[in-house]
């Protein structure tokens, strides 16, 4: 963990994701172009001029002019009208992401904000005061109005926050630390909530656990070709330096040096030998075991371009108005509409169930006797009739492949006209983004249950012929989940596994 200095360079999605705090940029050259900006809009306002959000209503009330001196009051009254988020909180980790991402994009100096604004942001991460955001209520366009009220209204002294471990209502924290509310100036509330911070804290923090779980599928396929007896040819370099895209390559260079070392994988000249000899040795594996780098080739791709465009959206200054206090002009924008992350998160949402089919095919074929190459019924160790081994588990496993499958359908298309006609085209970015981040639960457990099955069938194949790699997995599982010799409730050891597959033990 590491502190992070906040100025106008471009941040990447792995430096936030490691920072344990976060720090302003004390760089004159920063600050004076900080103040630049903030003192042309501030002179702009009491010249009298109308500026959208700043000295008038917001949407369509913007004809409605408001002069200088209400102008902070304005600022009050959008958080406070914009407080009627609903559903489930978002998480410590999504709503901590927010506020640094909104830091992140108002110190580019074209936001129109002050220094002061952004060191109050800086002092919530400081001191891990974290606002207690709602996941619901935004359609992505004017961005997330009504979620990043929740900061806007912490940060003037309003509404709950995440303090050590509890939620507590801001103010009694504030008379803790003997804190002051912050008095926003004009613009600087609508500069905090009208953006796309939200749905881009939402999609990293899922995209950070989806990483996880892909390079843990690639643990999983790979014990798959041994527990399987597979053919190893499907990964071979020639294979994929044929069709060369990179996340094909990346995949099966993975699962290529999984499996070295085992002593259970066949080569193509050991299958033409077998061949006649062993009537249940098919020439060729099924598709769920030969494509498997073909399937998470593509998904490691699309993962790569999405990280991409969510890390450019957290660096771009996405409200509105635009300052531009170099050429002194303001800019009536859409750079709040959400797009990229929409986009982003409805193609992820496709990718997650495609993994969740192919971990659902690939764990069918690993408990039916007849294609599991002697692992037996449901991968009992036990020859009594009356025990049935993994036969729940992967009615329970297929449940959720269905769970993750039927959520697929794209947000972005869903497009829903609010606010008088104003907001007449919207990005629903942050829907999609919860909808991906719904995803992530079910993957888990598949995951447990998957590799639960794993474990037993490397004990039904004997640890000392499979990889140095399954062998630190079966073995990290039986620190903690005992073989299934007779029927027994699994709810638990699916529980257990759970932690193992979030904190990368498996990759």
């Amino acid at each position: 963990m590491s502190k992070l200095t906040i100025d106008k360079r471009y941040i990447s999605l792995k430096e936030i994701i490691s920072v344990s705090n976060i720090e302003i940029s004390k760089d004159e050259n920063f600050i004076t172009f900080m103040n630049h900006t903030h003192d042309f809009m501030m002179n702009t306002i009491k010249q009298g001029k109308p500026i959208y959000g700043i000295t008038t209503g917001y949407g369509d009330s913007g004809k409605n002019y408001v002069d200088y001196d209400d102008a902070a009051k304005l600022q009050t009254n959008l958080f406070r009208f914009h407080g009627c988020g609903i559903g489930v909180n978002l998480s410590y980790d999504v709503c901590r992401y927010a506020v640094i991402c909104r830091t992140i994009s108002l110190s580019k100096a074209r936001s129109g904000v002050s220094m002061n604004l952004l060191h109050r942001l800086e002092m919530l991460i400081k001191k891990d005061i974290i606002p207690v955001i709602p996941s619901q209520g935004s359609v992505g366009a004017s961005g997330d109005l009504t979620p990043l009220s929740y900061i806007a209204a912490v940060v003037a002294g309003e509404r709950e926050v995440y303090y050590k471990g509890e939620i507590k209502d801001v103010m009694e924290v504030y008379n803790e630390l003997d804190i002051t509310p912050y008095v926003f100036e004009p613009k600087e509330a609508l500069a905090i909530m009208n953006g796309t911070t939200i749905m881009s804290a939402i999609a990293l923090k899922a995209i950070e656990e989806f990483e996880i779980i892909l390079d843990s599928m690639e643990s999983y396929v790979a014990g798959m070709f041994e527990v399987l007896l597979g053919d190893d040819t499907p990964v071979a370099d020639f294979v994929h330096d044929s069709k060369p895209f990179s996340g094909q390559i990346k995949a099966a260079k993975n699962i290529q040096t999984k499996i070295q070392g085992s002593q259970l994988t066949h080569g193509r000249d050991d299958r033409y030998d077998k061949f006649f000899a062993d009537n249940h040795l098919n020439i060729q594996d099924t598709y769920s075991m030969r494509c498997a780098p073909q399937v998470l080739g593509v998904i490691r791709d699309n993962l790569e371009i999405s990280k991409n465009w969510v890390e450019t959206e957290i660096n771009s200054v996405n409200d509105n108005p635009l300052i531009d206090g170099e050429n002194q002009t303001i800019y009536t924008s859409g750079n709040f509409y959400g797009g990229y992350v929409a986009h982003a998160m409805d193609t992820l949402k496709i990718c997650a169930a495609n993994l969740a089919d192919l971990l659902d095919k690939e764990f069918a074929l690993l408990v039916d006797h007849k294609f599991n190459r002697g692992l037996g019924e449901n991968l009992k160790l036990s020859k009594e009739p009356f025990f049935h081994g993994f036969k729940a588990m992967q009615i329970s496993l297929s449940s959720l492949s269905a769970d993750v499958i039927k959520n697929t359908t794209a947000a972005s298309i869903h497009s829903r006209p609010t606010e008088s006609l104003n907001q007449d085209k919207v990005s629903m970015g942050t829907t999609a983004a919860n909808d991906f981040a719904k995803m992530i639960p079910d993957l888990h457990n598949m995951l447990g249950i998957a590799f639960i099955g794993m474990a037993q069938a490397v004990d039904i194949r004997g640890e000392d012929k499979v990889s140095p790699h399954l062998k630190n997995i079966h073995d990290e599982i039986r620190k903690i989940i005992k073989p299934l010799l007779e029927d027994r409730r699994m709810d638990i050891d699916i529980k257990n596994i759970k932690p193992l597959i979030k904190d990368a033990k498996f990759i």
